[in-house]
């Protein structure tokens, strides 16, 4: 029977590790973040197990029914055996197929919330605006994913956004709005415009994951502090209490703020996060820019410069650059529906990531 055994014996480590990892579960000296740790790595291993459970039981009737073949088996037995026989071998590629996606390794931080960060870039009123509606269609797309959209801070004008700031708690959050970072086009007709002309404006999406803090430390005698009244909608809390806090990272000079929590305390955890976060991404780039083999496809490593994706409303089309997709159903997409956009992405990744495995591996022979 014919099947690549290389693949076959890294599955079989990988079974041996799930195993173990099960085993450590049971183990009482455990600690909570040893438990949520092994708990991850279960969660991120059980797929490929249960998988190279179908390809081993496969494998194994193969090489059964070869031996029926050789064997002076009865004639129906024979021919059944054959039957099966061909049908493995027939799925064989394709179940190869998967696992070695499977095998692909993860981006850390897939399984990360994230923090979000929305600017109108040109384009003046018109680019406010747009900041307001994909923020709109952002949180269609988190609620129909089941991931919880919080406000953080924001600033409001009388067209729509000059800034807001969010948070999204799921299920692998950053694994599929990690594809959002970058620069937003829009080409539609002002609702001021009078001579129906078209105009071009743009946004900037930053998307982070969510860095805690035993993973990121951050000196706070670097930290500058300040309280100050919240503004907008709030509650009584508002106008009477200092419950806004902007703090300032002074060897960056990067400052954040957060004024849409209860609290003070509340408001001061969730500029730490963003702050951490950014620290986080300004260090992660500084290190992709001195690793030069490093994959540039990676959404969210220095990029976010370049246009991603332009939304244009006349033609009620969307297209995105970096796989260059068009699809021809604009205000579908901003009901929510970025899947359809999104998932092509994320195949994208997906196949870029074994060629490079393919180029690693004839590199290294």
């Amino acid at each position: 029977m014919e099947y690549d055994k290389n693949l076959y014996t890294s599955l079989e480590s990988i079974a041996e590790k799930y195993n173990d990892l099960n085993n450590q579960i049971e183990n009482s000296n455990v600690d909570f973040n040893q438990l949520k740790e092994i708990n991850k790595a279960i969660k991120h291993t059980k797929p490929i197990y249960e998988k190279f459970l179908t390809y081993k039981k496969m494998i194994e009737n193969a090489v059964q029914d070869e031996k029926v073949l050789d064997s002076n088996s009865d004639a129906d037995l024979i021919e059944l055996a054959k039957m099966e026989l061909d049908d493995i071998k027939t799925q064989i590629p394709s179940i190869e197929s998967e696992l070695k996606i499977m095998l692909i390794p993860r981006d850390p931080n897939n399984d990360k919330n994230v923090i979000v960060e929305m600017r109108p870039g040109v384009g003046g009123d018109e680019s406010c605006i747009f900041v307001a509606d994909l923020f709109d269609t952002y949180k269609k797309y988190a609620d129909k994913q089941g991931w919880k959209l919080v406000v953080n801070d924001s600033s409001i004008n009388s067209h729509g956004y000059d800034y807001i700031f969010f948070s999204i708690k799921g299920d692998e959050v950053y694994s599929k709005f990690k594809f959002e970072s970058g620069v937003h086009r829009v080409q539609r007709i002002p609702a001021t415009e009078t001579k129906g002309r078209v105009h071009t404006s743009t946004i900037t999406v930053a998307v982070l994951p969510e860095i805690e803090a035993v993973e990121f430390t951050i000196n706070p005698s670097d930290l500058r502090i300040d309280t100050y009244r919240a503004s907008g909608a709030g509650g009584q809390h508002v106008n009477r209490t200092e419950s806004a806090v902007r703090i300032t990272h002074i060897p960056t000079n990067i400052v954040v703020a957060c004024q849409e929590g209860r609290s003070q305390i509340e408001n001061r955890e969730t500029a730490m996060n963003l702050l951490r976060a950014k620290l986080w991404q300004k260090a992660n780039d500084e290190k992709i820019e001195k690793i030069s083999s490093m994959r540039k496809s990676q959404v969210g490593n220095g990029e976010r410069s370049e246009k991603i994706r332009t939304y244009n409303y006349p033609q009620n089309r969307v297209t995105d650059h970096r796989i260059g997709l068009t699809l021809n159903k604009l205000d579908i997409v901003m009901q929510g529906n970025l899947d359809d956009i999104i998932n092509p992405l994320i195949a994208d990744e997906q196949e870029k990531l074994i060629q490079g495995l393919k180029v690693e591996n004839e590199e290294s022979k």
